[in-house]
């Protein structure tokens, strides 16, 4: 079953695309299964505004925003249980909103964000950060995605239901998603080694996709 990661604008899907990923302020794909994508550890890079009216939830250092350098975002602090209720109940609403929208599930980015974060974030605070997330989309009637961090049981240990996989064939990591989600796997490769290297030892088990880097609506496409 082939999936299509559109989160650099929405594009009609090919014939054989079943799954659509679009960003939260999207539309669904009519007729496809829809994803809706949410950032729910870090700051969209078009949400400064937003967030200067939230600054006591963004993760500081020296009294300076703790910045993902490679995509331009803020890390967000779910360092202590009043923070994580507040972001919880931001992004909650983020997702309520995916499912008015019509989307069937939600994937949520940068769970992994404690790892980029200096040592000031652990990942237990992450797990506990996406538990709310997971309860707040099963209760708005979506299913949820785990994105990144191979290795970790989301679905055991915070109830995801499947995975979003980045480049797991470029650095070995899609069996471990398989381990966990069985098939259930979105993966995305952006470069084509490393998609045929992924469809070559698990075309036939998960989605796999090939994007360039930016997702544009006219970019690379590729499927195994």
């Amino acid at each position: 079953m082939d999936a299509d990661y559109q989160l650099g604008g929405a594009a009609p899907p090919s014939s054989n695309v079943r799954i659509v990923v679009r960003d939260r302020t999207a539309r669904p794909a009519p007729g496809r299964y829809n994803v809706c994508y949410v950032n729910g550890f870090q700051t969209q890079p078009n949400e400064r505004a937003f967030w200067s009216r939230h600054r006591s939830l963004i993760l500081t250092r020296g009294g300076r925003p703790v910045l993902d350098e490679a995509w331009g975002e803020f890390l967000l602090d779910i360092r202590t249980p009043a923070k994580r209720r507040a972001i919880g109940s931001i992004v909650g609403g983020w997702i309520r909103g995916c499912a008015r929208r019509g989307f069937d599930a939600v994937e949520i980015d940068n769970l992994d964000s404690f790892s980029r974060s200096g040592g000031l974030l652990t990942a237990g605070q992450a797990i506990a950060t996406a538990r709310l997330f997971t309860t707040a989309a099963h209760r708005a009637g979506l299913a949820i995605g785990q994105k990144n961090w191979a290795g970790f049981d989301g679905r055991r240990r915070a109830a995801f239901d499947f995975a979003v996989a980045e480049e797991c064939g470029r650095f070995d990591e899609c069996g471990a998603y398989a381990r966990v989600y069985g098939r259930r796997v979105l993966v995305i490769e952006y470069r084509r080694a490393d998609f045929d290297r992924a469809c070559r030892a698990w075309g036939g088990r998960l989605a796999i996709e090939l994007r360039d880097l930016d997702l544009t609506p006219g970019g690379v496409r590729g499927w195994c």
